[in-house]
Formats: structure tokens, C-alpha cells, sequence
């Protein structure tokens, strides 16, 4: 298996822009995108795909998560960008999606909010919402 590369976020907007089999695949938990917020596709005229890689509260790997790609419309020929809050949950998600028969997956470098600053705040110093990428509020 070649691993999960990374992607910064600006080369998966060009992906998901480009290539029609290109999806994005957000793997935090509903608490997350209900107050942190979502990627925004609807200008690229797709819709991010919301399947959790661990479960709020307990935080236990999902165990239907590669059920949940399929269910998602996903197959072996999607190219499939996954995102969390900083790339770590991500790269787990994409190694488990390659070991169930999704070869095309990526880890969106430093996720939606990237690493904290030097204040202990996320979502300035790197990630989608840094890159100045189009996200709203849910």
C-alpha cells in the first residue's frame, strides 16, 4: 500500500474542482460541524460528505465507517480527500478506506482548523479555514 498522502488544502479545492470523482469527506464529529463549522462545496456544485471516523462522546472508531463510504455513493474509483481538525483522524480514516478497498484516498494537510497558534487558537495559523477556502456555519 503507497500510504495516504497529504494534500494541502488549496490542491484539494483544485481537485475537487477538477475531477468529478473527487470528493471530500469530513471525519470529525457532529459536535464539530454543528459549532466549529463545514467546508463549503456548493460553488464546485458538490456537497461534503459528513461520516464521523470516531464517535462523540466516547470517541471509539467508528466501526460502519467503510460501510458509510459505500452507503455515501463512494466506490474503488473515487478519489476521496479526507479533512478533520488537523489532519491526524484523517490519516487514520484514509488508511482504513485504502485497506477496505478505496485506493484513492488523501489526507487534507493540516485539516479544517490546522494547528493552534501561539494563543492556544486554531483556524488562523494553517488548514481550510486559514487558507481562506469557502466554509460556513451549520
Amino acid at each position: 500500500m503507497p500510504g495516504v498522502p497529504d494534500i494541502s488544502p488549496e490542491e484539494t479545492w483544485a481537485a475537487l474542482r477538477d475531477q468529478p470523482e473527487a470528493a471530500l469527506v469530513d471525519v470529525r464529529t457532529d459536535a464539530e460541524w454543528n459549532f466549529v463549522g463545514l467546508p463549503e462545496l456548493s460553488g464546485l456544485g458538490k456537497q461534503v460528505v459528513l461520516i464521523p471516523w470516531q464517535l462523540y462522546p466516547s470517541m471509539q472508531v467508528n466501526g460502519a465507517f467503510a460501510e458509510q463510504l459505500k452507503k455515501a455513493g463512494l466506490t474503488p474509483d473515487s478519489r476521496i480527500y479526507f479533512i478533520c481538525r488537523s489532519g491526524a483522524r484523517s490519516l487514520a480514516a484514509g488508511q482504513a478506506a485504502q485497506a477496505a478497498g478505496f485506493p484513492h484516498a488523501f489526507n487534507v494537510a493540516d485539516g479544517f482548523e490546522g494547528p493552534a497558534d501561539a494563543e492556544g487558537h486554531r483556524g488562523q495559523v494553517a488548514g481550510w479555514k486559514a487558507s481562506g477556502l469557502p466554509w460556513r456555519q451549520r
